[in-house]
């Protein structure tokens, strides 16, 4: 094969070009399952790579009907109650290069480049993401699934064997009992208006709850919960339960905490106006060759607070 001068531009494109269009077509088919914050919440895509934020509304209605008199003057009118929130979005990269002697060897043996670089780069935006998804970013004022500061907290009674919150110290009765005291905080602190219909647990007590029978029956705890639960009661339909290795010290002093929600884009969303994406690659020496990676991410917007619920100590 015939020497490439990669200090030539044209020839350097020639053979960089269709090389990372391979590269990221084949490491953008691949999925990372434990980094998933699509599996855990609504995911908006709307925007792109340089919008600034989203503008919402959230608004209620006003007004009280009142008896009349039959020529009264003095009809009452509804009216609607609007608030305007802005949610900012922030611009960040994760990238990779190639030295000009791995472009060389590779031109010499007619052989493609490797795609593990590029495969990192997005296994690492992925990863970023996800980190954003649950915990928030300090650094930009955000928080996440798990921590929003405007959700309703409590902690389980602690009337297990020796005064304990924890699950393994209590009976399958006190932990169903926990359970839907759980799914209850969202029907009950959202005056009716929301309805939680998926469980968040931490994965320890999720296998804890798959692992163990009630009394000498073949039944789990987890079984009898998924057929006897607050939401299944209202709705006949069964409960979505996930487990999460996030939620082992989210709790108040690191303990286990689980989450009960709506999920519905209404009342919590992960912003990602613009995915993780390649630029064209560039020669910033004379013996380095860069991708840049760049993606915009707003973060977790919890719009209704009230339709999710804390609850720690298990």
């Amino acid at each position: 094969m015939p020497e490439i001068n990669f200090a030539d531009a044209q020839q350097a494109v020639g053979f960089i070009a269709p090389q990372l269009l391979r590269i990221e077509t084949e490491v953008y088919q691949i999925r990372y399952p434990s980094f998933d914050y699509a599996r855990l919440m609504p995911v908006n895509l709307d925007g792109d790579m340089w919008e600034v934020g989203t503008v919402f509304y959230s608004g209620d209605i006003a007004g009280q009907a009142k008896f009349l008199a039959g020529g009264g003057f003095d009809m009452p009118y509804a009216d609607i109650a609007r608030d305007q929130f802005v949610h900012a979005n922030h611009f960040a990269g994760i990238g990779y290069e190639w030295q000009l002697q791995e472009l060389q060897r590779a031109a010499k043996l007619g052989r493609n480049l490797g795609s593990e670089k590029a495969a990192s780069a997005v296994r690492v935006s992925e990863q970023f993401l996800y980190g954003i998804a649950i915990r928030g970013n300090a650094e930009k004022g955000l928080t996440g699934l798990v921590n929003d500061p405007n959700v309703p907290a409590t902690t389980v009674p602690a009337d297990g064997t020796g005064s304990s919150t924890l699950w393994s110290a209590k009976t399958p009765d006190l932990i169903n009992r926990d359970i839907n005291a759980t799914l209850n905080g969202v029907t009950n602190n959202s005056g009716e208006t929301e309805i939680a219909n998926r469980l968040l647990l931490p994965t320890t007590r999720l296998q804890y709850l798959a692992s163990t029978r009630i009394g000498d029956g073949t039944d789990t705890i987890l079984k009898f919960i998924r057929e006897n639960n607050a939401y299944t009661a209202q709705t006949g339909q069964p409960l979505e339960i996930i487990g999460s290795r996030e939620l082992e010290t989210a709790g108040a002093s690191n303990s286990a905490r689980m989450i009960a929600y709506a999920n519905d884009p209404t009342v919590l969303q992960f912003h990602l106006p613009g995915a993780h994406e390649f630029l064209p690659a560039f020669q910033k020496s004379s013996m380095t060759w860069e991708v840049a990676g760049i993606m915009n991410v707003g973060g977790v917007e919890i719009r209704r607070p009230k339709g999710v619920s804390y609850v720690d100590g298990i």
